[in-house]
Order: C-alpha cells, then sequence, then structure tokens
C-alpha cells in the first residue's frame, strides 16, 4: 500500500511539474511580443511628433495673422481719424451755387 501511495505521489508530482513548466513563456515569445509592442509604440511616438510640429506651426501661422490684423486695425483707426477730420472740413465750408 506504501509503494502505491509513493508511486502515486511521484506521479502526482511528475504531472503537476509538467502542467506548471507548460505555462511558462520562452524568452523568445517574449521578445517576439515585447519587439511588436515596442514598434508600436515607435510609431505612436513619432505620430504624435508629427502632430506637435503641425500644431506649433499652426500656432505660428496664427499669431502671424492676428498680428498682421492688429497693424491692419491701427492703420484703419488712423485713416478714419483723417478721414472725419476731412468731413468736418466740408461740412464746415459752404456748399457753392
Amino acid at each position: 500500500m506504501q509503494a502505491v501511495r509513493k508511486a502515486f505521489a511521484t506521479s502526482a508530482l511528475i504531472v503537476l511539474g509538467g502542467l506548471s513548466l507548460s505555462a511558462c513563456a520562452t524568452t523568445d515569445y517574449v521578445d517576439e511580443h515585447i519587439a511588436a509592442v515596442n514598434a508600436r509604440i515607435d510609431a505612436l511616438e513619432a505620430q504624435v511628433r508629427q502632430n506637435t510640429e503641425a500644431a506649433q506651426a499652426a500656432n505660428a501661422a496664427a499669431q502671424a495673422a492676428a498680428s498682421q490684423a492688429q497693424n491692419a486695425n491701427q492703420r484703419i483707426d488712423a485713416l478714419t481719424g483723417r478721414v472725419d477730420s476731412l468731413e468736418q472740413r466740408m461740412m464746415s465750408k459752404s456748399p457753392r451755387h
């Protein structure tokens, strides 16, 4: 009876050992999957870098447009004063008949 128990325990240990070893991932398997994930990360980083550069370019263009608009408004304000002055001079002169 003890020999049967010993044989059963040994068999059980061998089966459990085999099952536990079969669940382990090999180094090559892990390296392969890490390489795939790293490739995806690199692609995403490149895309983020590209989007950041595009956003910076758009921001610079918007700032340039805002500066041009401000300059145009200043010129319009200067001309408005001159036009008002000319209108007042014209209104103050009597019409010729």
